[in-house]
């Protein structure tokens, strides 16, 4: 299971199943390299379903379904199933894989990897005009790589994510610290890949992962002071990084999108106008939100789940963070701390993909859903070897998660007022 799944992220980060000289071999790797990860994780004996994001995710997909059926299109709840079914079961196979904390690193490294990898690909683009996939520059000046990461905000996503983890693996040192130069330079490589995308979304989730990196050392008014800093410093900047602005034309399309996407959610409250069909609604244009995507094609109650599935994760690594297990000796110390290490890890990666995905519409991008697993599958390892972790449990929260959507729905709602305002 572990080998398979390996070859699939490999496959789903890389995709040289993409390039022109295996496009059209007609194997479908991809799917049969996630059936094989998933055929050997059906008879393990230690499967565990009983966190809250098993249960989310198999909501959700049905109220995906249940969506299409209700805006009057049946045959698109068997499109859904098929469509995001292969990410169920990425999630599924993923989140038991990550069990095991030297499973996690190695996938962390696996990831960076391939990241380094498309980060100099990009390089390749700048410098000669195109990139060994065959793909160009973007309008011109910005990097791209092929399928999931053909748009440089997509590319700019994953290197945000990747950023932390990079620098987690530089900092267990080694071999004379010839190991942390090497992470630290396929940080640093994958850190010119933001740049290169000139992704404003991909900055500002960097701005944020900071931000929190800091909060967690030196409090929250330093990081807010910071973060305000930041954000002056990059506005003044003479280029595309620096158009961060309500009235800028980028930015006020993304606002009218938004505006849209509560227009859709009071026409069917409940369940949206179903997935796939925010564009249709919105003179082709998607919603550049994710979370305004789910609310307008889902409606609230595909909201409330999604919300809880990412919310979830967010909580998982605050209660490593904040939890103290009573320990004997200081190897039991060391091995707390390492575990707190890839908590405080996985938190910045969690922040730096939904900042940045905030500002494009990723919600159902298998991106998210392998970082998902990746959260989940650490958390529930955390637990067996600390059982004093707190468990979380769905039935628990199943009024608390409703009044937060709401929350959070009134909150977007007065974000857009404003802006819509500000950028008039």
């Amino acid at each position: 299971m572990y080998f398979f799944t390996l070859l699939y992220l490999i496959a789903v980060l890389v995709r040289p199943q993409e390039y022109p000289q295996w496009a059209d071999s007609g194997i479908p790797i991809l799917p049969i390299l996630l059936l094989l990860a998933f055929l050997s994780w059906l008879p393990s004996r230690s499967k565990d379903l009983s966190a809250p994001q098993y249960a989310l995710l198999f909501a959700f997909q049905l109220v995906l379904m249940l969506s299409q059926v209700f805006n009057g299109w049946t045959g698109g709840a068997l499109q859904q199933l098929s469509t995001f079914g292969p990410g169920i079961m990425a999630f599924l196979v993923l989140s038991h894989v990550a069990i095991e904390r030297k499973r996690v690193v190695s996938i962390m490294a696996v990831i960076v990897l391939s990241a380094a990898l498309l980060s100099v690909h990009g390089i390749e683009q700048v410098t000669q005009g195109v990139g060994w996939t065959g793909v160009g520059l973007s309008q011109e000046t910005r990097i791209q790589y092929v399928g999931i990461f053909n748009d440089p905000n997509d590319l700019g996503l994953l290197f945000v994510m990747t950023v932390p983890m990079a620098m987690l693996l530089g900092a267990r040192g080694g071999l004379l610290g010839l190991r942390r130069l090497f992470w630290w330079a396929g940080a640093g490589l994958i850190g010119y890949g933001i740049f290169l995308t000139s992704s404003r979304g991909a900055l500002l989730a960097v701005i944020a992962i900071l931000g929190v990196w800091v909060w967690r050392r030196r409090g929250l008014v330093t990081a807010m002071l910071l973060g305000v800093g930041a954000l002056v410093a990059i506005m003044a900047l003479p280029s595309r990084m620096g158009d961060i602005d309500a009235g800028e034309a980028s930015a006020a399309g993304r606002v009218d999108a938004w505006y849209s996407g509560f227009e859709m959610f009071f026409s069917n409250p409940l369940f949206g106008i179903g997935p796939g069909n925010f564009a249709d609604n919105n003179a082709n244009l998607t919603a550049h939100n994710s979370f305004m995507l789910v609310l307008g094609e889902t409606g609230f109650i595909g909201y409330t789940i999604w919300l809880a599935f990412v919310c979830y994760g967010f909580m998982m690594m605050l209660a490593i963070l904040r939890h103290q297990p009573a320990l004997a000796d200081a190897s039991r110390q060391a091995d707390w701390k390492a575990e707190q290490s890839i908590a405080m890890t996985l938190l910045l990666c969690q922040t730096g993909f939904f900042t940045a995905a905030f500002f494009l519409s990723r919600s159902y991008v298998i991106l998210l859903y392998l970082l998902a697993a990746l959260v989940l599958g650490f958390y529930i390892g955390a637990r067996q070897r600390y059982p004093d972790l707190p468990r979380f449990e769905l039935t628990h929260d199943l009024l608390r998660w409703p009044i937060r959507s709401l929350a959070s729905i009134v909150g977007l709602y007065l974000l857009v007022k404003i802006l819509l305002v500000t950028s008039s």
